[in-house]
């Protein structure tokens, strides 16, 4: 078989696939599974264009590596074929771990387990099913690898991850704002005492590449219509949950039924072969076609929230800085329980209030600047612009959703 493959990507042009352990993995089915989770989730409700997912910024993320590691190459850094491979194959597999509709879900159908911590076990299954060929990847993943810079290439504040899916999902939301320069921070970037930094002179690129990134947050990935829908798809799943725990018998995927009659721990992944097989069968797909199916549910609240959320009939909400005080809480519960003419107790399928934060640039993760002189220093202390110590600060909004026909 012909394994040295050309992909058109919209964002990029004409990429390759870098070596047939590279194609045979994308082949494989738990790969080819992220073509059926979109990358944004739930946000093409507010951004009709959203619809790319996480194959293609996995094979973006891919592209970038190669460039970035030429590059290096090209500066005189000494990089192995094997280190190579790893590093490639390493940000390929970064997000394969990700569940249906991304992070919507990523704290309801698994409960305290990060998609982070899943790709890892894919990775490992993976390496046993390719006869050890992906040990390097697996070290550099888990930052064990005794050169530092290769997992910063993966997982960083200044990571290739971050650097495709800004470009990419700035390009199929139609957000032009968030636009990032990657040619010209790619050509920045150097390694310096085993620490990927970046010279001086792409100071302003970093700048920017911030910058679009908070703004990203707080008009694409938080933006509070978005907010609004991913809080009525937990409510589904958790009612949904609730009912197949009931003993209700509820249409769905053989895999989707298993994560809702059965909470995993982490450890459950590990030790039970058939806990992570369901998981990479597990896509949105699952996830809509019960919807679909659920909209004629004889319970009320399950099928009244799946015909809401199919509609576009979203829950209103309030996004702001202010904090949610406990009697408008109180309020909408009893609107609710009246409305809907339900139980005080299931109420809280039918609204949604907590917290989101846009954190732009950690403070525990630094941007270091090589400078001319030769001294290393934090981005926040080396630009001269005030902004881009104010985006070290975390900042939170509160949020209270419920449904347009309850009036408060």
């Amino acid at each position: 078989m012909n394994k040295k493959k050309i992909i058109n990507d919209p964002v990029y042009g004409f990429i390759t696939i870098p070596g047939e352990l590279l194609f045979d993995i994308i082949s494989h089915p738990w790969f080819q599974r992220l073509r059926h989770i979109k990358q944004l989730g739930l946000t093409d409700l507010v951004y009709p264009g959203a619809q790319h997912t996480r194959f293609q910024h996995a094979l973006g993320a891919m592209h970038l590596m190669t460039r970035v590691l030429d590059n290096l190459r090209n500066k005189g850094i000494e990089i192995s074929d094997e280190e190579y491979e790893g590093a490639v194959i390493a940000v390929l597999l970064h997000d394969i771990g990700h569940g249906p509709l991304s992070h919507t879900l990523e704290h309801t159908l698994l409960h305290g387990i990060k998609h982070e911590s899943l790709s890892y076990l894919f990775m490992q299954r993976l390496n046993k099913e390719f006869n050890g060929a992906l040990a390097i990847s697996l070290k550099i993943f888990q930052n064990t690898y005794r050169r530092k810079f290769f997992h910063q290439l993966v997982s960083s504040q200044l990571d290739i991850d971050r650097l495709d899916y800004l470009k990419r999902d700035c390009f199929f939301a139609g957000v032009m704002e968030g636009t990032i320069g990657v040619d010209r921070i790619i050509s920045m970037l150097t390694v310096y005492n085993d620490q990927l930094v970046v010279e001086e002179k792409g100071i302003l690129s970093i700048e920017n590449f911030l910058n679009a990134r908070r703004l990203m947050y707080w008009q694409v990935y938080l933006h509070k219509t978005t907010v609004s829908a991913e809080r009525m798809m937990v409510n589904i799943i958790r009612r949904a949950e609730h009912l197949v725990k009931s003993g209700e018998g509820l249409p769905a995927s053989e895999s989707l039924l298993t994560f809702l009659r059965h909470t995993y721990s982490l450890d459950n992944f590990k030790d039970k072969a058939e806990v992570l097989n369901s998981y990479g069968l597990l896509d949105d797909n699952d996830i809509w076609g019960a919807i679909k199916l659920w909209r004629s549910h004889p319970d009320f609240i399950l099928a009244t929230l799946c015909k809401l959320l199919t509609e576009r009939r979203l829950f209103q909400i309030r996004l702001g800085s202010e904090s949610i005080r406990k009697e408008e809480i109180e309020r909408i519960r009893e609107r609710v329980t009246q409305t809907f003419g339900i139980l005080r107790s299931e109420s809280s399928y039918f609204f949604s209030y907590g917290a989101v934060s846009n954190e732009a640039y950690a403070e525990g993760q630094k941007i270091n600047i090589l400078m001319k002189s030769g001294e290393l220093v934090d981005l926040a202390q080396a630009s001269d612009l005030p902004n881009i110590k104010a985006i070290s600060k975390i900042v939170k909004k509160n949020y209270l959703c419920w449904p347009k026909n309850v009036s408060l």
